[in-house]
């Protein structure tokens, strides 16, 4: 399997997995199951890997994911398609300069008769949220985002709503356009599991893109390409029992926090991971080794999930900005220095 840019799944003949009856069968079932959603996908999308990987590496531990891409790399196209590929709830929000916060959560509003009030949920009560462009929005309505989030509930006129199981947020950004947009602020950014780049296709990948669209525009349309949904909310609930059961070793353990400890002493960083970040890698890297058949952890996941599950956690100091430093570099430092366990 082609190895995306920032992780893929793996699955050698010969590593080990756990026993457990039932429970094994179930968590084997759910494995084949979001491996099918991989195969739904790639009737659509031609490469990125790495990021469907982590996509559903998000959907396994309850995180969200920024998707970071310039314009007409499919970010929007990759996760429409994701959604149709779940038989859960989707909506996507196009966020806009004049959005409100009740436009994303939802309001109070008076019935029909006139006689009392009922709440009306808005586009956030449901499984999964594509939050497209979601720095054109003031800070107001992106921070209406964070305690749902974080909570996975809303507080609308004092009552909190809780959300659906399983609740997910996609938020797409496009990096190099600045005017008009309002970066998200560190407290946001670091309620996201991945942060995940989206890049443009290699050669071959454009080429078989082209000669898809030459069959005619329904090339991209999940629905015109038979996309169907293969996998639902008992599958996500066995696929996550099982992360739950891979171990993770006191070496590795012990790995993953010098690790973090690290980046908040880099000389190019301001402000370091936090321990929610920390907690954030440990989680990533159980869904992948179990995605990838192992029933516990190595140096090797940790290593593979750091970049997206850091990137966005690191403040680098701005006068190292403005001389091109960022923080893939800064991350890459630190893999190659901090010493991993035998």
């Amino acid at each position: 399997m082609e190895r995306g840019s920032d992780m893929s799944i793996e699955r050698p003949d010969d590593i080990p997995t756990e026993s457990g009856g039932a429970a094994q069968d179930a968590g084997d079932a759910a494995r084949d199951a979001l491996e099918a959603v991989r195969a739904e996908i790639g009737k659509v999308i031609v490469g990125q890997d790495g990021v469907i990987t982590g996509l559903v590496t998000a959907l396994l531990v309850r995180g969200h994911v920024l998707l970071e891409g310039v314009p007409g790399v499919a970010k929007t196209l990759i996760v429409s398609t994701l959604a149709r590929s779940l038989d859960l709830g989707s909506t996507r929000v196009q966020f806009t300069p004049d959005l409100m916060p009740s436009d994303v959560l939802g309001q109070t509003i008076l019935d029909e008769g006139g006689t009392s009030f009922r709440f009306r949920e808005g586009p956030v009560f449901t499984n999964l949220l594509l939050a497209d462009e979601v720095n054109r929005t003031p800070p107001r309505t992106q921070a209406a985002l964070l305690e749902a989030m974080q909570e996975r509930q809303v507080s609308v006129d004092g009552a909190a709503r809780p959300l659906p199981d399983p609740f997910l947020v996609v938020a797409t950004q496009n990096p190099v356009e600045h005017e008009g947009t309002y970066p998200l602020p560190e407290a946001q950014l670091d309620r996201f599991l991945f942060k995940l780049q989206v890049p443009y296709p290699s050669r071959e990948q454009e080429a078989a893109i082209l000669a898809r669209h030459e069959a005619g525009p329904e090339a991209g349309d999940p629905a015109q390409l038979g996309v169907s949904a293969v996998a639902g909310a008992t599958e996500l609930t066995a696929a996550r029992h099982a992360v739950q059961q891979v171990r993770v070793s006191e070496e590795v353990r012990g790995y993953l926090v010098d690790l973090v400890r690290a980046s908040r002493d880099a000389p190019a960083v301001s402000l370091g991971v936090s321990p929610r970040g920390a907690t954030m890698l440990l989680h990533a890297a159980r869904a992948w080794a179990w995605l990838a058949g192992r029933a516990f952890v190595t140096p090797d996941e940790v290593k593979a999930v750091a970049k997206p599950s850091l990137r966005h956690r690191l403040q680098l100091r701005p006068e190292l900005e403005l001389e091109g430093a960022d923080a893939d570099g800064v991350l890459d430092g630190l893999l190659g220095s901090v010493p991993v366990p035998r």
